[in-house]
């Protein structure tokens, strides 16, 4: 699923810049994508072509690329089940690396019909792994409670020093489950805040590595979205550096539980 030296992006563009990104960036080996982002069908041919092009000057195959995608809703089992087929034609990437739910909304039944459709899906090796995104404690325990015979092995969610979210992502930790930290870069809103800016100046980085590099400290796997060529190759660049603990301590204390996108996490 990765690691602190791989680079993964939240893939919201178009097929063609897909591609692009994969040649651009030897390291970009994941790609993120969802059913409500309506571009699993581009996105997946994207990647398929240039594996089959004079491009794939590295010689890569489809066992090196991580393809995540997620449910658009939780609804009934044989809904979820058919959805993950439909998602797995439309990208023909041959098999899904990781599966999430998006959400937790739907109610308690309709997500456990939904995970037991993933459970299924995997059982039967069309999905590798499988995972939530936007999962509070409460529904994580839920799941735990109704005695899965998969447990999640990612939690996906937003995550950055304005909003550490420190209950979820310690029972994650708990339980053995990655943190995948979407909007690590908190949406370019707080690249001047003076603590962010201090602290890139003293480490001689760049505000967003700062902030990704805060993220891989904690042990989450950040999930930096950019259209722009240089700051996807700066934003997989932050290994020339470590924050030291009392400038961890220092971000944490920005936590102001502040949500750039939505906010499911306590839904019923």
């Amino acid at each position: 699923m990765g690691s602190s030296g791989e680079q993964y992006l939240a893939v919201k563009y178009s097929g063609s810049l897909t591609e692009m990104l994969v040649g651009w960036v030897p390291r970009v080996r994941s790609f993120d994508t969802a059913q409500v982002y309506y571009n699993e069908h581009e996105v997946g041919s994207a990647i398929i072509s240039f594996l089959s092009s004079g491009l794939n000057t590295s010689a890569l195959t489809r066992e090196d690329i991580f393809y995540t995608t997620k449910l658009e809703e939780c609804t009934t089992y044989e809904a979820a089940k058919k959805s993950i087929r439909e998602s797995l034609e439309k990208s023909k990437m041959g098999y899904i690396d990781l599966f999430l739910l998006h959400s937790p909304y739907g109610g308690k039944e309709k997500r456990l019909e939904s995970w037991k459709a993933v459970e299924d899906a995997i059982e039967e090796g069309i999905v590798k792994s499988g995972g939530v995104s936007n999962y509070g404690v409460k529904h994580l325990q839920e799941l735990f409670d109704s005695k899965p015979r998969i447990h999640p092995v990612v939690n996906q969610l937003e995550v950055h020093p304005f909003n550490t979210r420190t209950s979820i992502t310690s029972f994650c930790s708990q339980h053995g489950i990655v943190v995948q930290a979407y909007t690590p870069l908190v949406k370019g809103l707080k690249m001047e805040h003076p603590t962010i800016t201090t602290l890139a100046h003293k480490y001689s980085c760049a505000p967003a590595q700062l902030l990704i590099r805060w993220s891989l400290q904690h042990g989450f796997v950040p999930l930096p979205k950019s259209a722009t060529k240089a700051r996807i190759i700066a934003n997989g660049n932050i290994s020339g550096f470590n924050i030291d603990a009392v400038d961890m301590k220092v971000l944490d204390d920005l936590d102001e539980y502040l949500i750039t996108d939505w906010d499911p996490v306590d839904c019923e």
